[in-house]
């Protein structure tokens, strides 16, 4: 029988469940706003339900397990969410064996951004690869890193918290509670903030001027008709994430860097200017490496997810064996 995994991206304002098949297709897909305020529980219920409504559709196939990628730090060993921000009630919760509750089938549980760089690397723009930096850049920053074939998990499996690296000592605020990180300045809330903030009395923009707040797509759209500040705001933007993704390129030497997110939709008007950076501040040896939109989208993260699920019975020294899906 056909053999499928379900994917699952959980959010703080949407929650998605897909059944993937080991190509990374997806065969069908559902999703409905989180009620992120609801505790656990609720979400769980959101879950399952999703689940159990796609799997009514298709009781042909065997699946394989499910895999769930979220935000925040998660202790992928124990199975812990060590903190959800966005999730009322998921600091210090043991989201795999709470979900394992609920399913008959192997329960996979991964970090939003690892598991978005899985998908990549497997089914998307880093397919055919051993190196590759995933970083998504959205409300905030995360990412996934595959080095030698291998995903980067480190201790814990809590590796690749790329947006919480220090770019500027004792520089502004950021969620997470420190200073400096990289997210909060280069993040699309970063972004927005900034452009908010220099409209005022700018005469050389029309952001704002009709009383609206502004987005970050207000600005991209601002810069296709010519406004002068929305340009300077979209080359400073690039210039930062030029500035996280050198550092990135120096320390883990991928073949590519792959950019998802929010953002990313965007990612015609911010390419030049970062690989630009790179190109001019990054060390000779590495110049040459191409920063990338994700292929697959918004479903990066589901398709990693539903590829773990895949291997939730193989040794995890046998990882690189996820090529053997394609």
């Amino acid at each position: 029988m056909h053999q499928i995994a379900i994917g699952i991206d959980l959010g703080g304002t949407q929650v998605r469940a897909a059944l993937i098949d080991k190509h990374g297709t997806i065969v069908a897909r559902m999703e409905e706003p989180t009620e992120a305020q609801a505790g656990p529980e609720r979400v769980l219920s959101q879950i399952h339900s999703l689940t159990e409504r796609l799997l009514a559709a298709t009781k042909s196939s065997v699946v394989v397990g499910i895999g769930v990628s979220t935000p925040g730090p998660i202790d992928t060993v124990s199975g812990i969410a060590k903190d959800i921000p966005t999730l009322s009630g998921f600091a210090d919760f043991p989201l795999k064996a709470e979900l394992q509750k609920r399913f008959a089938f192997p329960v996979s549980l991964e970090n939003d951004g690892i598991a978005a760089a899985i998908g990549e690397w497997q089914f998307g723009a880093g397919r055919g690869l051993e190196n590759l930096v995933y970083i998504t850049v959205s409300t905030g920053i995360g990412g996934g890193v595959v080095a030698d074939g291998r995903v980067v998990r480190g201790r814990k499996g809590m590796a690749a918290h790329i947006g919480h690296m220090s770019v500027e000592p004792n520089g502004a605020l950021c969620p997470c509670g420190s200073h400096g990180c990289f997210e909060a300045y280069g993040s699309g809330t970063a972004f927005t903030l900034r452009a908010r903030t220099r409209a005022i009395g700018c005469e050389e923009t029309t952001l704002g001027k009709n009383g609206s707040e502004i987005h970050a797509r207000d600005v991209f759209a601002a810069a296709r008709n010519g406004d002068t500040l929305a340009r300077k705001l979209i080359e400073e933007e690039a210039e930062i994430l030029g500035r996280g993704f050198t550092s990135l390129i120096h320390i883990f030497s991928p073949d590519i860097v792959v950019v998802g997110g929010g953002i990313s939709h965007e990612f015609d008007r911010l390419q030049p200017g970062i690989q630009d950076y790179i190109a001019q501040w990054a060390m000779p040896a590495f110049k040459d490496v191409n920063v990338v939109r994700a292929a697959l989208g918004q479903n990066s993260g589901l398709v990693g997810a539903a590829a773990l699920a895949f291997l939730a019975k193989r040794p995890e020294q046998d990882l690189f064996a996820l090529a053997a899906l394609r």
